[in-house]
């Protein structure tokens, strides 16, 4: 919640509702104390607290949900927002060769067959991406799971995915994508089939998950793969290729606008296969538009048994270290 789309959507969501209790999730205290600070300084009458994470490492995702079961008695809504996307390298021959052909606005705007990723391995003993992505966030749900299960008064996860997320980079045999190279498409996929076997299994209890992407928002994770300054030369074709492409939101504000619309939703009229888009026209108006997921049920069912299985190979694994 410290900078880009996290930021960007505290920042909303008081404006939208000023007495709201909004926790932030942070790696760095000292910068989410700042954070906390600017917020109350603009509205005074909400409630915010700071607790600090690491979705990469497990021990962090453990201590953290023990202080806010100790501080809290339900939620009725969380952001599972963090990513990184690491070392990311453009395959030039793939942008050039997309420049001059039919699909250079769906090249632009899900940066498909564009980026490649070096992945390494966790303290935890997973590959990173997967774990600060999906696991880490997996893990804090089911931790938190009583809670957010009230079927009285619905509770809602809302995930940050992505166009970019890609059947072709999923593999449930290697579902952590250690032998490939897109890693970041690869986990957003498994977020899409996260969510949907969420739905599957505990919407009943009152726990509803719905998946968005923020389009591309210039960030540090966008900021990770070409620097500010080209961000700068390239953004006159931008603005006009945003008259062809609706992903182009370009500001974390524009980016929060499906995770913003999301909040003010009934989580239960939401359909769960449907990914929610943040979009901007090439005038500026941010809107929101949807997206079928390419994936099915079965598939997501298979997905979640294995990170089930997963879930207790780590907590035996935890539990070793922490005696």
């Amino acid at each position: 919640a410290s900078s880009g789309i996290g930021l960007a959507l505290c920042k909303r969501l008081l404006v939208e509702d000023d007495e709201l209790h909004l926790c932030l999730a942070c790696r760095n205290m000292s910068k989410a104390e700042a954070v906390r600070a600017a917020l109350l300084a603009s509205h005074p009458t909400a409630e915010v607290t700071v607790v600090q994470v690491d979705v990469s490492n497990l021990q962090s995702v453990f201590q953290a949900s023990k202080e806010l079961k100790q501080r809290f008695q339900r939620f009725d809504c969380i952001y599972l927002n963090a990513g990184i996307m690491p070392n990311p390298h453009l395959n030039i021959k793939a942008l050039f060769s997309g420049l001059f052909s039919r699909n250079v606005i769906h090249m632009f705007s899900t940066a498909e067959g564009l980026l490649t990723q070096d992945d390494k391995i966790t303290a935890d003993g997973l590959q990173e991406v997967f774990e600060t992505n999906v696991f880490g966030h997996f893990i804090l749900i089911r931790e938190l799971e009583p809670l957010l299960c009230h079927s009285d008064n619905p509770s809602q996860l809302i995930w940050t995915s992505s166009r970019n997320a890609r059947k072709s980079n999923f593999s449930l045999e290697d579902f952590q994508h250690s032998k490939g190279k897109e890693p970041y498409s690869s986990s957003k996929y498994a977020t899409d089939l996260l969510s949907v076997a969420l739905n599957r299994n505990f919407n009943q209890q009152g726990l509803y998950s719905n998946v968005v992407c923020p389009g591309t928002a210039l960030t540090n994770l966008t900021y990770g793969v070409l620097p500010p300054f080209i961000w700068t030369l390239l953004m006159p074709a931008i603005l006009l290729m945003r008259f062809f492409a609706n992903a182009f939101t370009l500001t974390p504000y524009n980016g929060t606008e499906a995770l913003v619309w999301l909040f003010h939703q009934k989580p239960e009229s939401l359909n769960p296969l449907i990914k929610y888009l943040s979009a901007t026209t090439g005038f500026g108006r941010n809107y929101i538009t949807t997206q079928k997921m390419d994936l099915d049920e079965d598939t997501a069912e298979k997905f979640y048994q294995k990170l089930l299985e997963l879930e207790k190979h780590v907590r035996v694994t935890v539990q070793k270290t922490d005696n």
